[in-house]
């Protein structure tokens, strides 16, 4: 007996403006679920997108298959009933099995090991709940063109049904339900939407099906177990964790420090010193700038950060220097609120939110013609480098920022000396802009920090500036600087808006880095297998 939902068409719309939804909250879902272990990165997203488009052309394929063969409709909304489990499930192991298969591969691959892993992670958790999602077009195709002569507009209509659901779902996830309530409970909203499709088609037939039920049941205990936003489940006592618009965020604390971590795989992006002395990290180093700048021969510093974060770098100059007056740009309102709530950042710390590069680009457009002694560039996060702010179109605008014996600092946090990797193309494309580039390594650390400025006596002003400095924390300092300190001749590799391959170039600086990291964990496990890995740990 066919079921009587099927004469009304619109039910049929809606089941392909529902599938078009979900397929687009997953994907984007699937951003999410892979940054905080594998960045956000052109690179992390074209493979996502790549899975999943070959995910929905196989579905396309044995949609029709399945639909010529068998066309039964209980046959689609029992495989709608699938994806809809597989996505719910997502929250409660996805996680679990994209570190798994990390932690397997870092061991036996020394190469492109953010795109296999990605690659990988992404053809496990999400190409079967949106092959079966595939397969619904070509199957509604089969139940709603009842002769040739509507064939085309029956056609359209679903397509269009499709396409306009697409387009909602990509904004619902990205702009209310992530934000409002994370991509664990976004998963299951969409998962339970397809549920409830299913179900009432079922319903509507007075059809007993298995598989609806126990999909209610699966829903709900995952609805239990997989509400939590916890992304470094092995972590315990996190002081905060959360999701933006734009990062996992996740705030830790011990007696001594604070630190922000937003991809728990490759290390830290910000961390204060509680006993509020140095932090022994690239932060100090960058302290150089106001030096470089002249800061002992002027009444007042202006210094502008593009990538705030946690506003560490600002605390530190604000604690150390009287004479300093700053202002930052970070794009994510969120850490901006966590550095006020977490870390410490002076209230009387202005901080725009925007991106670095069109906040300088709005500065000029509307008239501002104020310039900055120090320009700090921070906004490159581990493989994540924005090409727009790589580039010597931007490096031209920060000179055009800066006074005339103004100091840009960089702080490029992969330290990379293979030949043409990402900081020699990072060095040669700001000597294409600036006259005098300095470079000093921060020990104990992948990060590089980098000095650049139009006046040729930046390094003697800065010498100049340390025998004035009375504070004995700071002029060693300084001097452990200055001992770092290696000029800086540029080459060819320049980097433009039109050609910046930034993701290329940092993900062989993070291969680099994992090699090194992993080695000593490699000889163990070649020797002991992975008991002795777990027994070294």
């Amino acid at each position: 007996m066919k079921n009587p939902i099927l004469k009304n068409k619109a039910y049929l719309y809606l089941t392909e403006f529902f599938a078009g939804m979900s397929v687009m909250a997953v994907e984007l879902g699937a951003s999410r679920l892979l940054a905080p272990y594998f960045s956000s990165s052109q690179i992390v997203w074209t493979i996502i997108i790549g899975t999943i488009m070959i995910a929905m052309a196989l579905g396309n394929i044995m949609g029709g298959r399945w639909a010529d063969k068998n066309p039964n409709p209980d046959k689609l909304y029992g495989r709608i009933i699938i994806a809809a489990i597989w996505i719910a499930l997502i929250p409660v192991a996805g996680k679990y099995i994209v570190i798994g298969i990390s932690a397997l591969l870092v061991f036996t691959i020394s190469t492109n090991f953010l795109v296999i892993a990605a690659f990988v992670a992404c053809m496990v958790v999400f190409v079967f709940p949106l092959f079966l999602l595939g397969t619904v077009t070509p199957s509604l195709v089969k139940y709603t063109v009842d002769s040739l002569s509507d064939s085309g507009k029956v056609v359209g209509y679903l397509n269009a049904s499709n396409t306009i659901g697409s387009i909602i779902g990509t904004f619902v996830p990205t702009f209310i339900s992530i934000p409002a309530v994370g991509t664990s409970i976004t998963f299951l909203i969409f998962a339970g939407i397809l549920m409830l499709l299913a179900i009432i088609y079922f319903a509507a037939g007075k059809t007993k099906s298995v598989k609806a039920a126990a999909g209610a049941v699966i829903f709900i205990i995952s609805c239990v177990f997989g509400h939590g936003d916890s992304f470094a489940f092995w972590e315990h006592g996190l002081t905060f964790e959360g999701e933006s618009i734009y990062n996992y965020l996740q705030v830790y604390e011990d007696d001594t420090k604070v630190v922000l971590s937003t991809n728990v795989l490759f290390g830290v992006q910000s961390v204060y010193r509680k006993e509020k002395t140095l932090t022994g990290m690239y932060y100090d180093y960058a302290m150089a700038a106001p030096y470089m700048a002249g800061m002992k021969e002027k009444d007042r510093i202006d210094i502008l950060i593009l990538g705030m974060g946690t506003g560490t770098y600002a605390t530190q100059c604000s604690r150390y220097f009287d004479n300093v007056s700053i202002e930052g740009v970070e794009i994510d309102q969120k850490i901006t609120d966590l550095a006020r709530e977490y870390f410490e950042l002076p209230n009387d710390i202005k901080v725009t939110t925007y991106d670095g590069r069109a906040y300088l680009q709005g500065l000029a457009s509307s008239g501002d013609e104020r310039k900055f002694d120090v320009i700090m560039v921070d906004a490159y996060q581990d493989i994540t480098i924005p090409f727009q702010m790589s580039s010597v179109e931007f490096f031209t605008l920060v000179k055009e920022r800066l006074t005339d014996d103004g100091v840009m600092v960089v702080n490029m946090n992969m330290k990379s000396d293979g030949d043409r990797g990402i900081n020699q193309y990072l060095g040669d494309t700001i000597c294409k802009v600036f006259d005098t580039v300095y470079t000093s390594d921060v020990q104990y650390s992948t990060n590089r920090e980098l000095f650049a400025s139009n006046n040729p006596a930046m390094l003697e002003r800065f010498r100049a500036g340390v025998e004035t400095e009375t504070d004995p924390e700071l002029v060693q300092m300084m001097t452990k600087v200055e001992d770092g300190l290696i000029r800086y001749e540029g080459g060819s590799l320049i980097l433009t808006d039109d050609k910046a391959p930034v993701e290329l170039l940092g993900m062989s600086a993070i291969d680099a880095i994992i090699r090194e990291e992993v080695d000593y964990y490699k000889k163990i496990y070649d020797e002991k297998g992975f008991q002795g890995v777990m027994e070294a740990f």
